[in-house]
């Protein structure tokens, strides 16, 4: 089975979704990749486990997307999605701590650039305070996130793919941070292309880490 053509249907539900703004589709990119990810390791599944961090990231993206698209005005909705944007990120910093560690030096970097953005702009423009916590601890987790993938210890393209993912990721939530709180909508046509190339990135890096034969080998548990 080729499982980077089956890439093509969350592409195609990416379309769907950003054109006409239909719930199942945009949660069917995220819910898809999660699918194929777990068909192509569906030999492995007693043996191989890490992959299973971004197929949670994944579904809790869902969560999160499933709160966004209906929070109107209610800001609760809003902070219920950043809740369910976070367990998303744990997924996602689950797999590079398996492969690899943190790199300091870009945790160092993405704070010195995210907190001041936070506190110079965003904060004063957050007006409920449960909700402006939920940014901050979302931030930093975002940050946690993308320098834990710069750690990881998986060679060429899968690791590049893992990078470029989060980076989409980040990109997509520093997009709706503008948007939201700033009201600033210059970017707001590349939120969702983002976040759903996003999640193809990451499973196509995934799918080519397994076909690669000189890959690393994948964490195995007994």
């Amino acid at each position: 089975m080729n499982f980077y053509a089956l890439l093509s249907v969350p592409a195609i539900l990416g379309v769907v979704g950003y054109t006409t703004d239909f719930l199942p589709a945009k949660l069917g990119v995220p819910g898809t990749c999660a699918l194929i990810l777990i068909a192509f390791y569906r030999n492995d599944l007693n043996r191989i486990r890490d992959f299973w961090w971004v197929v949670a990231a994944f579904a809790f993206s869902m969560i999160g997307d499933a709160f966004l698209s209906n929070k109107g005005d209610d800001e609760m909705m809003f902070v219920y999605g950043i809740g369910g944007f976070f367990l998303a990120h744990i997924g996602y910093l689950g797999f590079p701590l398996l492969n690899g560690k943190v790199h300091r030096v870009a945790l160092f970097v993405l704070y010195a650039g995210y907190i001041p953005f936070y506190i110079l702009s965003l904060r004063p423009a957050i007006d409920d305070a449960v909700l402006s916590v939920a940014v901050l601890v979302y931030l930093l987790i975002s940050c946690l996130v993308l320098a834990a993938s710069f750690g990881l210890r998986i060679a060429g393209w899968p690791r590049r793919a893992y990078i470029a993912g989060i980076v989409l990721i980040v990109i997509s939530d520093t997009f709706i941070s503008f948007d939201e709180f700033l009201d600033f909508t210059t970017f707001n046509e590349l939120i969702l292309p983002t976040y759903y190339l996003a999640h193809i990135t990451i499973t196509a890096g995934l799918i080519s880490r397994g076909l690669e034969a000189d890959a690393p080998a994948r964490v195995t548990y007994a």
